[in-house]
């Protein structure tokens, strides 16, 4: 590709206010951390990056529904402490909130971040009713590639995979064309990983209702992976909706994700609420 700027992957290039975003995140996650009921750096396996961090709604906590949110960056940028805001919506609709970390690329390759975030899985469906939690009401959302690795935690034969629901947000489910972006000088994706991990290679657990979501000013891959995502999905048999994020682009429709009232957020809400009954 001969510049940047006609990258359609490079989100930079396509959200003027990235950087604003960006801070106005950990801002955010920083207020949660102080405000939200807590218990930070859990560790699901034994790398110092294979941690969550659990937020609580107020109250007794018995057999609450789970939520777990893994968080994007094209496999090689930010951490759960950057995420922690999506926490305020996931408590406030009465839910656990798993915000999971993970090794980033290119110090580890792909099936390490997959085989991760299948563990902090496990950990959940094996250890959250020691903190309330119900392990028969999991759901789980991720944005971009954490969108990628949530669809991990409900494919292949391990079924039923443990997972009621999934929110897929502004999600990369083809990662083929990922080898000619911006991305192949920072994490050359391989093609044996771009086979190996691409969703739309995948068969999933039939009984898992999932919202696909994009932010309507998303660039044109965004749309076009959602639309053939969805198809792929309702022709293995699951309840798919998609849902088209009115004047939300890649930044700010994960941002919304933790601000009240915008449509983001709603949706997250009624996400949590229909899959904890």
């Amino acid at each position: 590709m001969s510049g940047h700027a006609k990258d359609p992957f490079r989100i930079r290039d396509h959200v003027v206010e990235f950087d604003d975003i960006v801070a106005e995140i950990v801002r955010r996650s920083e207020d949660s951390r102080a405000n939200v009921p807590m218990v930070g750096d859990v560790a699901y396996g034994d790398d110092a990056t294979e941690t969550i961090d659990l937020f609580f709604p107020e109250g007794k906590r018995d057999r609450l529904p789970v939520h777990m949110f893994i968080h994007g960056g094209y496999w090689r940028m930010f951490s759960k402490r950057d995420y922690s805001y999506v926490a305020e919506t996931v408590t406030n609709a009465g839910a656990i909130a798993v915000i999971v970390d993970y090794a980033l690329m290119p110090a580890v390759r792909m099936a390490k971040i997959v085989d991760q975030t299948r563990r902090a899985k496990r950990w959940v469906l094996d250890h959250i009713a020691d903190h309330g939690g119900d392990p028969d009401l999991l759901t789980v959302s991720g944005h971009s590639a954490g969108a990628q690795l949530a669809t991990m935690l409900f494919d292949g034969d391990d079924r039923p995979s443990g997972i009621k629901g999934a929110l897929l947000l502004g999600g990369l489910y083809d990662l083929k064309p990922l080898q000619m972006s911006f991305l192949a000088a920072e994490i050359a994706i391989t093609d044996e990983e771009a086979r190996r991990f691409s969703p739309i290679n995948h068969s999933f657990d039939p009984s898992v209702a999932v919202e696909i979501s994009v932010g309507a000013d998303e660039t044109p891959p965004f749309h076009s992976q959602a639309a053939m995502f969805t198809s792929h999905l309702e022709n293995q048999g699951l309840a798919v909706s998609r849902t088209t994020l009115a004047a939300a682009n890649h930044m700010s429709s994960v941002r919304d994700l933790g601000v009240a009232g915008t449509e983001a957020a709603s949706l997250l809400a009624r996400f949590v609420g229909s899959q904890s009954a």
